[in-house]
């Protein structure tokens, strides 16, 4: 089995760890603009070898794991270069725009479109952990698009790797991950940036973070070179979740100016709920 690895980060990492411990006979090569990151990932023993584009024509699978904006333009090279029997799949976190970047591909029944639930705030070869992939979600849309072989053949690697399989189409999921997953990270980014402003004058706040303060700007450690494409892809959709919180912030604040503690705890334990919902999801 040959697998490439286009991107060597967290993702792409993190799956090629899962499929040498389900097939340790496979061969890893990686794809890289960053030669840094090819010679540490090698290193690593997250890849075998370096490899170019030429080499796709042999591959079983290549997985795509560059910033969304980068992935306009690597997929359609990707899928001019492989092999009648190889399945492409690029895990990134907007789906509308490369599925429609790729819509009238002639290779386009070797692709499926991905978004595996996973990560952390990380970066880079060194960030692959094996069996991140456990008990995950992955998104998949316009499934009917990917031939179905080669959908049968990608659908048994992620279930292995030990993930759930959702169907959606591309509107769907980047509407419904503005909400989980984009409006957390600008969440996080911005009350740390908050944090920062008002620390320049005030050192005493960084001595009293704990560990909520901790956990809830984790996220704010991610990349800004990955992120920025992301909220651009998906505006109009992250636009509309941050009015949504704003709103609800502002209703907050109005609450603390009222002395309206009673709202404030009921509009608190409303919200309490999202413990069995999270719960929910972890079984």
């Amino acid at each position: 089995m040959k697998v490439f690895v286009i991107g060597i980060g967290l993702i792409g990492g993190s799956m090629v760890l899962d499929i040498q411990s389900l097939h340790p006979e496979a061969t890893i090569y990686g794809i890289d603009s960053n030669e840094s990151h090819l010679a540490e990932a090698i290193a690593l023993g997250v890849i075998d070898a370096a490899a170019t584009y030429d080499n796709l024509v042999d591959a079983d699978f290549v997985i795509v794991s560059v910033p969304v904006d980068i992935a306009l333009t690597v997929l359609p090279k990707v899928l001019d270069a492989i092999g009648e029997n190889t399945i492409v799949f690029e895990v990134g976190s907007t789906k509308t725009p490369i599925c429609e970047a790729v819509a009238n591909h002639p290779r386009r029944r070797n692709y499926i479109a991905t978004h595996p639930i996973a990560g952390t705030e990380f970066s880079g070869p060194s960030a692959a952990i094996k069996g991140l992939f456990q008990d995950k979600t992955n998104i998949i849309c316009e499934v009917e698009k990917t031939t179905f072989k080669l959908q049968e053949k990608a659908i048994e690697l992620f279930k292995n790797m030990g993930m759930r399989i959702r169907y959606m189409d591309p509107k769907s999921h980047d509407k419904h991950i503005a909400y989980v997953s984009h409006l957390s990270h600008i969440s996080s980014f911005m009350l740390g940036k908050t944090v920062i402003d008002k620390e320049k004058v005030e050192q005493d706040i960084f001595d009293m973070a704990g560990s909520g303060f901790e956990s809830t700007v984790r996220l704010a450690k991610s990349s800004p070179a990955m992120w920025t494409p992301i909220f651009k892809q998906n505006k109009t959709q992250v636009v509309k979740t941050l009015e949504e919180y704003i709103s609800n912030l502002s209703k907050f604040k109005e609450l603390l100016e009222k002395d309206d503690y009673e709202a404030i705890y009921h509009e608190m334990q409303s919200v309490n709920k999202i413990k069995e919902i999270l719960n929910g999801m972890k079984k």
